[in-house]
């Protein structure tokens, strides 16, 4: 199901020699780099996918579990910042391990090994990143078995539901999506004895260090591997969640993976039947498996995804072809998930969000920072703007959207990522404008993540075609030059391949670790009614066992646990 470069193929001209001839990680080489790629075996594209696969996922687990040893009271705030500190000095050290390996590739046998050095690199901080975060989830949850906000909220539903579920009973909601709660039921009897109330401690744990992998691979289908890392993990990092971990790695899986299909609808016309058949039953099996997972993406893509497939269908190039593509990817996804669809279409009617939450109060065109169900104190909201009450960040992403559209007009990537967005934006508007009128929510404030994060993709998609612009203009310019007559630099005055790779990497490193113990410290125990009161929360429960957890607050507990929290609920 893998989808060739998007936007590789603009770099046309005849390739010049020497690995100076290319864009920081783009995939695209030349000859003489294709007589250096190895072959067969591990070396063979798909093995390369899986030896990168493997090393992220790797890198996932290590900080998690190397955080376990962690000799710390997680209530006390001082501790917290140690233990911040020293998942950071991990993630250094071991991130700077392999961009040390690639430094050393670059200048052993004549740099043969710098590529797959590069995949390796790029891969373990996508996977280091997002460890970062479960590492920070297990920092907080030191000392106690209970999940975040233990059984109180949608923590406490999950867990009964699933408990439901695993001993065959109806959930309690039927269009709750399945595979989280039956993920859930299953792995607590196979590991917990059928307590999902301390499995979904470690699902909590497990779903935030495999947020990185799965994203970094996903877009592993449409970008080479430093590309993916800067314009495709980076962004997901916005959102990145060690709560309710799936709902946004759904997200972040969804957008890439719709713009891989719409790529290779694009392409069908012109691909043989076998392979196009299997390609689209991949397509539609994976998308089933998100549907299955968390099902609002689809809703406020749908529109989106529409308008592209239609631009996109290969009207002149094979009509059957693209009919026979979506058709055998509508088929595996009914397969898989055909069951639900239909659940969905029958109960989603009658079923009615009447929860009104802080952002259902504040302004509806505000999307660029959600503060959670549980805000906390806050002061003026959203927060006052330079612009006519519209803040720098904002203006930048509406002109990188603009200018995204402007430089990849033709292009599946940029278009259909667009067009994700103002279907969200619609949708936003539409049940918003209706919510006094309903007296309902339905959850419109969750398109807020959808909007950011396709926002920040064209902000990092801007970035992404200028450097595919300046390789293509530097190719040209070389083109004519034979490898003698031509500076090591180029004439262009660019600088080499590696240098940007390396810098590039070195960049990402910082850049990630900030985000990520970021990301982290907002779930750092504390009764400040934020995100951090879930794993308070939990210090604060008895154990099944009767005894309170080990750090719990002048060792005191109860059965429900503090539940000060209420009193930030508006």
């Amino acid at each position: 199901m893998t989808v060739s470069t998007e936007g590789s193929a603009a770099v046309r001209p005849v390739p010049p020699s020497g690995p100076a001839a290319h864009a920081p990680g783009s995939s695209k080489s030349s000859d003489a780099d294709r007589a250096r790629a190895p072959r067969g075996g591990l070396r063979s594209r798909g093995g390369l996918l899986l030896l990168e696969a493997a090393v992220a996922f790797a890198a996932a687990l290590l900080l998690p579990l190397l955080a376990r040893g962690f000799k710390l009271n997680p209530l006390n705030r001082i501790a917290q910042v140690s233990g911040l500190a020293a998942i950071q000095l991990r993630f250094a050290l071991v991130g700077l391990l392999f961009i040390g390996a690639v430094v050393l590739a670059m200048r052993l046998r004549g740099g043969r090994h710098f590529d797959l050095a590069t995949r390796l690199a790029a891969a373990a901080l996508a996977g280091l990143a997002s460890g970062f975060v479960a590492a920070g989830a297990v920092v907080a949850l030191l000392g106690t078995p209970w999940p975040m906000f233990g059984l109180n909220g949608d923590s406490g539903r999950i867990v009964e539901w699933a408990h439901a579920v695993a001993n065959g009973q109806p959930s309690g909601s039927p269009v709750y999506p399945p595979m989280p709660l039956y993920t859930l039921g299953y792995y607590a009897e196979w590991f917990h004895g059928g307590n999902t109330a301390y499995a979904f401690k470690d699902l909590q744990i497990l779903g935030a260090a495999a947020f990185g992998p799965l994203v970094y691979l996903a877009w592993r289908m449409l970008l080479s591997p430093v590309r993916a890392l800067a314009f495709g993990v980076v962004p997901a990092f916005a959102l990145i969640d060690a709560y309710k971990p799936y709902s946004q790695t759904v997200l972040v899986l969804l957008i890439p993976v719709l713009v891989a299909m719409v790529v290779a609808l694009r392409r069908s016309g012109t691909e043989g039947w076998r392979p196009l058949l299997l390609k689209g039953a991949g397509f539609g099996a994976v998308l089933g498996v998100l549907f299955l997972t968390y099902s609002g993406w689809f809703l406020w893509s749908a529109a989106g995804v529409l308008f592209a497939a239609l631009l996109y269908f290969p009207w002149k190039t094979g009509r059957l072809k693209g009919a026979a593509f979506m058709g055998s990817a509508l088929a595996a996804f009914l397969v898989v998930a055909g069951r639900y669809l239909m659940v969905m279409l029958k109960e989603g009617q009658t079923t009615k969000d009447y929860n009104f939450r802080f952002d259902n109060f504040t302004d509806p065109a505000y999307y660029l920072m959600w503060r959670t169900d549980m805000p906390g104190k806050v002061g003026d909201w959203p927060p006052p703007g330079e612009f006519g009450g519209v803040g720098l960040f904002a203006l930048v992403t509406f002109v990188c959207l603009g200018a995204a559209i402007w430089l990849g007009l033709r292009k599946p990537l940029v278009v259909t990522i667009a067009a994700m967005f103002i279907s969200a934006w619609v949708m936003r508007m539409y049940i918003a404008s209706h919510m006094y009128e309903t007296q309902t929510v339905q959850l419109y404030t969750r398109t807020n993540n959808q909007l950011l994060y396709c926002g920040l993709i064209l902000c990092a998609l801007v970035a992404h075609l200028v450097s595919l612009k300046l390789a293509e203009r530097r190719t040209a310019t070389e083109a004519p030059q034979s490898e003698s007559a031509a500076p090591a630099a180029g004439r262009s005055g660019f600088p080499g391949r590696e240098g940007a790779v390396i810098g590039t990497l070195c960049a990402l490193l910082l850049l990630l670790g900030t985000v990520s113990s970021s990301m982290s410290d907002r779930y750092m125990p504390a009764q400040d009614g934020t995100y951090r009161i879930l794993p308070w929360v939990s210090h604060t429960i008895r154990q099944q066992d009767g005894k309170c957890p080990k750090f719990a607050p002048k060792g005191e507990c109860s059965k429900d646990g503090d539940q000060s929290w209420l009193s930030y609920i508006r």
